[in-house]
């Protein structure tokens, strides 16, 4: 088949993160936004490595699995959900699916153990970051997420289904206001304009709000910003939330990427953090502190971790890529010690100041990169703790990590694909997956949180993969 070239064909397979897989005059093509069954109409794209990949044009017969009627209006046109046509339980199904897909060659029989669900699968995300843009060329002001596939086109996603519903009602009254004012957006291209994102944070057992107003520098245009502003703090404050209102910040940001940043926050009204708690621990969250963007599936996940871990009492325990701490805080009641290194110093501020208010001596946060900071830690682990960012562990420093030796490690991985390539170079340091599951915090969409423990092997054991 040319570029260019409209094919039709029935989806056979689903793998990891949104790719679907069909069969052309005898040759495997990738589709992403599709699933198993569904008959579509694609164009042949790139080719890269010998693989071909497709554009989907067009689902002309839905798959068997859709049986959901009751769907986000803005479903298939925003870039953010690709399941939710699909039940909640075979979404699961097909996650579980992917996972021993990808991993399946490094668990021996029997210890894949399957899926657990988020205790809620809608209205679950406790963070959202909006863009303000248009959805066609020179269109009215939007603010929302991303069109699929698309860099510029926003869509105004006031009937977000897997964002908590305060959100919908913060959005929609900042959209409003400022149409009425005729502010202009951020154009990326251009680097001009004023409005750039919005971002709501929300604590799921607090009910605390935490929400900030991203723009640019250039006010050209504008009569007065204060008094904008002004406007938009009484506009929040009269709207009919559920949560506590207890921040609202201006962050300008001047820079030219595309990402929710600050070069300059002002605290406009109330604080600029707020608190949530998980597992009868506390925790105070600034506007760019990492936390799970689902709190009742992070309980789940952090139960999962302490349960895979096992026994941890007078042990050191090293957290690694530990983020604002919080699995750390979870093990430290018992353990003997965790040291926790992670590179961002503002989420390692953050775990010192939460382990404090949670009142954990035992657990000691250092900032830097894990591969060079390993060598200045004195005490050696008796366990670890892997979390790593999407891109996962850095070869040299899973090397270093290998060189502990110790009996038992748990990985959390956010990134499938990541994860197997690292497996392969834990199993030939000597290690192999006793127990795995995965867990669910991102109902509706492709991603999927999966736990290894891994438990060194003694000389009178092997590891056999297939490759």
């Amino acid at each position: 088949m040319k570029k260019g070239e409209i094919f039709a064909g029935i989806v056979e397979e689903l793998r990891f993160p949104d790719k679907g897989i069909l069969y052309i005059e005898g040759e495997p093509v990738t589709v992403k936004h599709v699933l198993p069954g569904q008959k579509i109409r694609a164009a042949v794209g790139r080719r890269r490595k010998g693989k071909c990949e497709g554009r989907l044009l067009e689902v002309l017969e839905p798959s068997p699995l859709e049986t959901e009627q009751n769907v986000c209006r803005h479903f298939g046109s925003c870039g953010g959900c690709c399941y939710q046509s699909v039940s909640y339980e075979k979404q699961l199904e097909l996650k579980a699916a992917m996972v021993k897909g990808l991993i399946g060659n490094y668990c021996p029989d029997g210890v894949f153990e399957g899926i657990v669900g988020s205790p809620r699968s809608s209205n679950y995300r406790n963070k959202m970051e909006y863009s303000f843009g248009d959805a066609v060329k020179d269109g009215p002001l939007m603010l929302g997420l991303h069109k699929r596939g698309s860099f510029h086109d926003i869509v105004t996603v006031e009937d977000c289904r897997i964002a908590d519903e305060d959100f919908q009602r913060i959005l929609m009254g900042t959209l409003k206001l400022c149409q009425k004012e005729g502010l202009s957006f951020y154009r990326k291209m251009k680097h001009e304009g004023y409005l750039r994102h919005l971002l709501v944070r929300k604590a799921w057992k607090t009910g605390e709000i935490l929400v900030a107003l991203v723009t640019s520098g250039q006010t050209e245009g504008m009569e007065n910003e204060s008094a904008f502003l002004g406007q938009w703090i009484c506009m929040m404050k009269a709207l009919p939330l559920t949560g506590k209102l207890v921040g609202m910040l201006h962050m300008k940001n001047d820079g030219q990427a595309d990402v929710v940043r600050s070069d300059q926050t002002t605290t406009l009204y109330g604080q600029d953090f707020f608190y949530e708690e998980l597992l009868g621990l506390r925790f105070k969250i600034t506007p760019f502190s990492f936390f799970q963007t689902n709190s009742s599936g992070a309980e789940v996940l952090y139960r999962m971790a302490r349960d895979y871990i096992g026994e941890t009492k007078d042990k050191l325990v090293y957290d690694l890529y530990s983020g604002t701490g919080t699995i750390a805080q979870v093990l430290a009641p018992v353990t003997r010690k965790v040291i926790g290194v992670e590179i961002v110093e503002e989420a390692v501020a953050a775990a010192r100041e939460n382990a404090a208010l949670n009142g954990l001596s035992n657990c000691e946060f250092l900032a830097g990169d894990v591969l060079k900071t390993l060598d200045s830690i004195e005490e050696k682990p008796d366990l670890i703790v892997l979390d790593p960012p999407r891109e996962g562990i850095h070869p040299k420093a899973l090397s270093r990590i290998l060189s502990y030796g110790v009996e038992r490690i748990v990985y959390i991985s956010c990134k499938l694909t990541s994860l197997a390539r690292d497996l392969e170079a834990f199993a030939a340091g000597g290690y192999q997956i006793q127990r795995t599951c995965c867990v669910d915090m991102f109902p509706g969409t492709a991603n999927v949180e999966t736990v290894c423990l891994l438990s060194k092997l003694h000389a009178d054991q092997h590891i056999e993969v297939e490759l």
